[in-house]
């Protein structure tokens, strides 16, 4: 082969081609070349790309795609000179004075024969792939850093191809476990309730829309998540990407949620006080318990839906009011004081207390009744006796005077006058009553603690006790806190 042959109509040919071409000849020189295979490489003439095969290696510097160097003889340019005849070679290609610019070839060869059957020209048909694979790397990255679990599989056998560390952290699997192995061998629509749906979209290459499923785990046990799939290529591979959300948290609060709301109905049933469960919006009744029914004569099929408004409970509609006031400011009501008829209409005075609660996502109130019609009528008849032995006061002492006086305005106790309290005695008694230690009173009334102490040690000795929780009933038994606490701290 001599410079003489004439190439023009092959090269008007393939000249305005998107792939480039490169054509050499036997004898290794690098004929032509079109214009995309120039900029494939960064030249602008076909002297850019060297002289020869010898100098095109020098020039440009080719690894593969895991970044490891051609071996000599690897060029495709030398394996076309070799005679070989390839399909889809995938080569990173760099000058070699500027390797940080670099294009991604996909290259096959073809060899033209004369009528001899003897090579006469030798062609490299190149592709620039760089933005594809430039693409998949940035996919790659994505997908390795992306902390939501993701495996993909091949479509053609449905085995797993790629996995993130995402999927490795939620399932305790490591991955070469997963990789190789097919969706029938990690189920990835366990326990799921379209499970044939999924089956039916995957083998179709369909997007598997989102649906909860039990993955095995390699210890035997599952884990509750949400999978979807979604179709991709990789590799110009039919694909499918599965990405999946850990939901054990929520079955976790869910199934300790179900517990906690199986207690509550169990202690809410067999308590042996009234209780009754409405909601806030309307007061509505939503449970009652036997007791209450006992109590106060409702079956359920009469108090459900209603309130007690509309069973007309309360003897004081005025006193239903005070106790929703009460409700409302502070979020929960103690030991709140009110008469309530029962369905034959009989009067009951009873201690509500009341604590807004959630169930089931909605705002309700739980009351509790305590029936103290028993305890109310003993403290009337006791009153009414009081005041039938004050009618005669000439056989009493003025201290026992004084304490039926007590008994009969309860909630204006006098203080007792015995034993002989200091003035002193009496500021640290009314602060321990209001719950401060000696360390608190010392500093309330800017004592040293040893004065502190000596006072407390008077009380326990005149009252003949031996622990502050004793003093602190007694002096509450009899008034105290009374405001002693408020003499002046220079008070002996």
């Amino acid at each position: 082969m001599t410079d003489t042959v004439d190439r023009s109509q092959l090269t008007t040919i393939i000249a305005g081609l998107t792939e480039g071409v490169i054509l050499i000849e036997p004898d290794q020189r690098i004929a032509w070349a079109n214009d995309a295979a120039l900029a494939m490489h960064g030249v602008e003439t076909v002297d850019g790309l060297g002289g020869d095969v010898s100098d095109y290696r020098a020039r440009f510097a080719l690894r593969y795609r895991n970044n490891h160097p051609l071996a000599d003889g690897l060029y495709p340019i030398e394996r076309v000179m070799a005679g070989e005849v390839f399909d889809d070679v995938v080569v990173d290609v760099a000058p070699a004075r500027t390797p940080d610019v670099h294009w991604v070839h996909r290259i096959r060869s073809l060899v033209l024969k004369d009528r001899q059957g003897r090579p006469d020209c030798l062609v490299l048909v190149i592709t620039d792939a760089t933005e594809r694979f430039a693409a998949e790397e940035r996919f790659e990255k994505t997908f390795a850093a992306n902390p939501a679990p993701a495996v993909i599989c091949r479509l053609s056998d449905l085995r797993f191809v790629k996995v993130n560390q995402g999927f490795v952290d939620m399932t305790g699997y490591a991955r070469e476990d997963v990789l190789g192995r097919t969706t029938y061998e990690i189920d990835l629509f366990h326990e799921a309730k379209k499970r044939a749906t999924a089956i039916e979209r995957l083998s179709e290459g369909r997007t598997v829309p989102q649906m909860e499923a039990c993955l095995p785990l390699p210890d035997g046990s599952t884990k509750f998540v949400i999978v979807a799939g979604q179709p991709i290529d990789m590799n110009e591979e039919p694909c499918m990407l599965f990405t999946f959300a850990d939901l054990e948290l929520r079955r976790k609060a869910e199934t300790a949620l179900q517990h906690s709301e199986e207690r509550f109905a169990k202690a809410f049933r067999l308590s042996p006080v009234p209780t009754v469960l409405v909601k806030s919006a309307d007061l509505s009744m939503l449970a009652i318990n036997e007791a209450f029914t006992a109590e106060f004569g409702f079956a359920e099929a009469e108090a459900l839906g209603r309130s007690a408004g509309d069973l007309a409970m309360w003897v004081k509609p005025e006193r239903q009011q005070a106790f929703l006031a009460t409700l409302a400011e502070t979020g929960h009501v103690r030991n709140f004081e009110a008469g309530l008829f029962r369905q034959d209409r009989g009067e009951l005075d009873c201690l509500i207390s009341a604590e807004r609660v959630t169930i089931n996502d909605e705002a309700c109130i739980l009351s509790v009744l305590l029936d103290i019609t028993e305890r109310k009528r003993g403290e009337r008849d006791l009153m009414a006796a009081i005041e039938a032995v004050m009618a005669d006061t000439s056989w009493f002492s003025r201290g026992v005077i004084e304490r039926l006086a007590a008994l009969r305005r309860p909630g204006r106790t006098a203080v007792d006058r015995s034993p002989n309290f200091s003035a002193r005695e009496r500021q640290i008694l009314d602060l321990m009553c209001e719950g401060l230690t000696d360390a608190g009173i010392s500093q309330r009334l800017c004592l040293s603690a040893n004065t502190v102490r000596n006072h407390v040690a008077s009380l326990y000795r005149k009252l003949d006790l031996h622990r502050r929780s004793e003093v602190v009933i007694w002096g509450r038994e009899r008034g105290f806190p009374s405001g002693a606490s408020r003499i002046d701290a220079t008070d002996g």
